[in-house]
């Protein structure tokens, strides 16, 4: 087998902008926050990209209170069409923005530049012109003769799609009619920043957006501050529990988008070279940082040992390295701390008697990088098989009859999506019947977009985002 040599194509880092500091977004200025300045790391060198400041309990406090302000006199009383006219100039800035928001984004959360650059900035964008379009037609959302907004919504944000994110929170709560505290995660607040410049970019009335930036108290604040109506939350299931039980009562609405452990399920007449790229896509893009990752492969008996040959090929081409370089397929793991529950995960799998292939690709000498690496003889009751890893870990299962498929793939506490590949549609129907998840796709996998709704079932969360279906969780209906 030929194997060809890439000679690097970096990105300048320069075209990201990056400042020494940043400071958090309230009230439509950039301030000084009360809490203990974070510095934010770039995970695939490990240096110290810049010093953000963060938010106190007082800071969460004038931020909301900004924010009402906001939604009493201007945003929630401005006709819905005056409203789309600023959040499509949004979209509009983050476009011509792209590429520096690409980089910055590469820069501070070590997924690959080719990801960034064609997929989290391209959908971001949509989300607000998708959103904007939405702005002056609520009445003819299906959703009842008049839906009003509900006022300020608080969103907490995680780490594996900083941009993203943040336009799959602010851009339907604007449509909506409300205003915004935002957290965003630790470790990849830049981006979330730099769309800060955007929103006062485009002369957005002070206090319909704020950004606090903070760990998880800061999050926390936001969540519990008695004058928030609506919560938002992606992130792990623990904490989504947390929130879950500490606003049982507060007469709050709330969506939870959590973990997640997808099946991707190969029947025996699937195209398998096809299959293999979906399942490349499913579980290695964004170096499985991706709640809805397909993390558990099940092969159908009769093809499983030829998939599996296949898939270990297609696997040992991905090239793992610099984020920055536009030949690399798998980036940086985000945090030490992230790479180390990697590292407990599939030890557990091989002490548990799993066979475990590691792609021999060289990994660099500095940063957080994890090879990808595939399971196979795996049962059910194994960790790998259980737990959500959010890392380039896949576990591979067979089974022999299409009820077996079905069973195993719904085998978990989780349920946000799944994959099914098979040349039946029949087979397709059926089984996205059966199947407990949120979200189901037929012969692919990962692919999003605004006007589809997402979101999960079980410990993956309640709630829907995106599409027709994603504006009711911003309005009172």
């Amino acid at each position: 087998m030929i194997m060809w040599e890439y000679a690097p194509a970096p990105e300048s880092r320069d075209i990201a902008n990056l400042k020494p500091n940043y400071r958090m977004f309230v009230d439509g200025q950039f301030v000084e926050g009360g809490g203990e300045p974070l510095k934010t790391v770039n995970p695939g060198t490990e240096e110290v990209l810049a010093e953000v400041s963060t938010a106190s309990t007082a800071d969460v406090d004038k931020a909301v209170k900004a924010a009402r302000r906001a939604y009493d006199r201007v945003w929630g009383r401005m006709p819905g069409a005056e409203r789309a006219k600023y959040i499509f100039r949004i979209a509009r800035l983050i476009q011509e923005r792209a590429r520096e928001l690409a980089v910055l984004e590469s820069l501070d959360n070590g997924k690959p530049i080719k990801e960034s650059r064609d997929v989290d900035v391209p959908t971001a964008a949509a989300h607000f012109f998708y959103h904007a379009g939405w702005a002056d037609k609520l009445a003819y959302a299906g959703l009842g003769p008049d839906p009003r907004p509900l006022g300020v919504a608080g969103q907490v944000i995680p780490w594996n799609f900083p941009l993203l994110m943040a336009a799959w929170k602010i851009a339907p709560a604007l449509a909506c009619g409300n205003t915004v505290v935002l957290k965003p995660a630790e470790t990849t607040p830049l981006t979330a920043l730099v769309l800060a410049e955007i929103i006062q970019q485009a002369d957005l009335p002070p206090g319909v957006v704020n950004i606090l930036p903070g760990a998880g108290d800061v999050g926390a604040a936001v969540v519990n501050h008695p004058d928030v109506n609506k919560v938002a939350f992606t992130g792990s299931t623990e904490v989504g529990k947390i929130i879950q039980r500490q606003l049982a009562g507060a007469n709050k609405k709330i969506t939870l988008e959590l973990g997640g452990k997808a099946a991707n399920i190969v029947f025996d007449d699937a195209p398998l070279d096809q299959a293999v790229e979906g399942i490349v896509n499913g579980i290695f893009f964004n170096q499985g940082h991706v709640c809805c990752a397909g993390s558990r492969l099940l092969v159908q008996e009769s093809v499983a040992d030829e998939l599996l040959e296949k898939l270990r090929v297609r696997v040992s081409t991905l090239r793992v390295g610099d984020p920055l370089d536009k030949n690399t397929d798998i980036g940086a793991i985000n945090s030490r701390e992230q790479l180390a529950k990697i590292h407990e995960l599939t030890a557990s799998g091989e002490a548990e008697g799993a066979e475990r292939w590691t792609s021999a690709c060289p990994l660099p000498d500095k940063g957080f990088y994890f090879a990808p690496t595939v399971f196979s003889n795996v049962s059910q009751a194994m960790r790998i098989a259980r737990e959500e890893i959010f890392g380039p870990v896949l576990s591979v299962l067979t089974f022999r009859t299409p009820d077996e498929a079905v069973a195993k793939a719904n085998n978990t506490p989780y349920g946000l999506s799944a994959g099914i590949w098979t040349e039946k549609g029949s087979r397709i129907l059926w089984a996205a019947q059966k199947m407990r998840a949120g979200v189901v796709w037929a012969n692919t996998f990962n692919r999003f977009d605004p006007t589809a709704p997402f979101g999960g079932y079980q410990e993956s969360g309640f709630g829907r985002e995106g599409g027709r279906t994603g504006l009711e969780a911003y309005l009172d209906v």
